[in-house]
């Protein structure tokens, strides 16, 4: 939809969003920004606008591993693995909390709701201080560090399975102390 192209255009153009997603494509123009989410390369990808309180703030996207034969391989992940990416395009809901909230909402609804999905990832790059605390804070932990062939920079490969997911979040604990040997 053309809304959604000059949201997601004038998105791309915010520096705290330019600095960090999609560096080494052109986005400088609405025309570009619709070539790049229309075309082949993301025909296996499922992009939605975040809405918050009905407004939109940002973009998140899944697909599955597998259908990317390229990145699949470099990842060396199992068979059902998903890929999430996100952003918060607008420049006053940053640094708040919200992509940790986002993520696990979109993790419940989408990712692993689709059936067979194992586990899921995201790799941001090292320097994404920001974005690696607020994956963390979603459950999401580090896996390994990749350079994928014909990127500029890195990924730390994060990841989360569903059984991390949907396990309450202190079960270790409860675990520990309710054994009499610790």
């Amino acid at each position: 939809e053309s809304a959604d192209i000059a949201l997601l255009h004038r998105w791309h153009n915010e520096p705290h969003v330019k600095a960090w997603y999609d560096r080494d494509l052109d986005l400088s123009t609405p025309e570009s920004v619709a070539e790049i989410y229309a075309s082949e390369d993301q025909s296996h990808t499922q992009g939605y606008i975040v809405l918050w309180g009905g407004a939109p703030i940002g973009y998140i996207q899944t697909y599955r591993i597998r259908d990317y034969p390229y990145y699949s391989r470099h990842l060396d992940l199992d068979e059902d693995a998903a890929g999430v990416d996100l952003f918060i395009g607008e420049a006053g809901y940053i640094h708040k909390g919200f992509s940790a909230h986002i993520l696990r909402g979109f993790l419940a609804a989408v990712v692993f709701a689709r059936p067979g999905t194992s586990s899921c990832v995201v790799g941001p790059e090292p320097a994404n201080k920001a974005a690696i605390r607020a994956y963390e804070k979603a459950g999401f932990r580090y896996l390994k560090t990749v350079q994928i062939p014909g990127e500029p920079e890195p990924e730390e490969l994060m990841g989360i399975t569903i059984e991390e997911f949907v396990a309450p979040p202190d079960s270790s604990r409860r675990e520990s102390s309710s054994n009499p040997a610790h």
